[in-house]
């Protein structure tokens, strides 16, 4: 896929995992919500749930389940601390993983927070042709793969190839 000179604007939603934020307190969703629809997408929905990977396999797999919904972001629940079980909850839905997402994310972050970036499970794939996104918690992480990694691939404009020009191809047969 090539670069096209023409956005493509998305349909994203944005799931905060945390059992100690309300939506009032949720700066990375409130950042990525922001940032998206800054770059033309559409939020389609925003949620907050408690670190249940239950819960949020089930509203992933919603998200998933609908043809109007693009990609996936979600923050929190990464980490390694007994709640964080977002990548249990999601990596089995996933049809492909996108291994290259998290070690760049790693190796970006590496120049931010040292070593303290090999705590980070971040993960990103693909679930019946809807992008998932997988981030930590944090605010400055948020930022972090927003504005160096997910903004340029979900911007059609980006050369030589990104996500957001595949997306039509992404349910061809295979």
């Amino acid at each position: 896929m090539t670069a096209k000179n023409d956005r493509i604007p998305l349909a994203l939603c944005v799931l905060t995992v945390s059992d100690s934020r309300t939506l009032a307190e949720d700066g990375s969703g409130d950042y990525l919500s922001t940032s998206l629809q800054a770059e033309g997408h559409r939020l389609v929905e925003r949620a907050l749930l408690p670190d249940d990977r239950y819960a949020m396999r089930a509203l992933v797999s919603k998200w998933i389940a609908d043809p109007a919904v693009d990609g996936i972001l979600v923050t929190g629940g990464t980490g390694f601390t007994g709640r964080d079980s977002t990548p249990e909850a999601l990596l089995p839905l996933l049809d492909k993983q996108m291994p290259g997402f998290g070690e760049l994310f790693r190796a970006i972050s590496f120049e931010e927070i040292g070593t303290s970036s090999l705590q980070s499970r971040a993960f990103a794939g693909l679930a019946n042709a809807t992008f998932l996104f997988a981030l930590p918690g944090s605010t400055s992480a948020c930022r972090t793969a927003w504005e160096r990694i997910i903004r340029a691939q979900l911007d059609a404009r980006t050369g030589p190839c990104n996500l957001a020009a595949l997306r039509p191809r992404l349910s061809e047969p295979a």
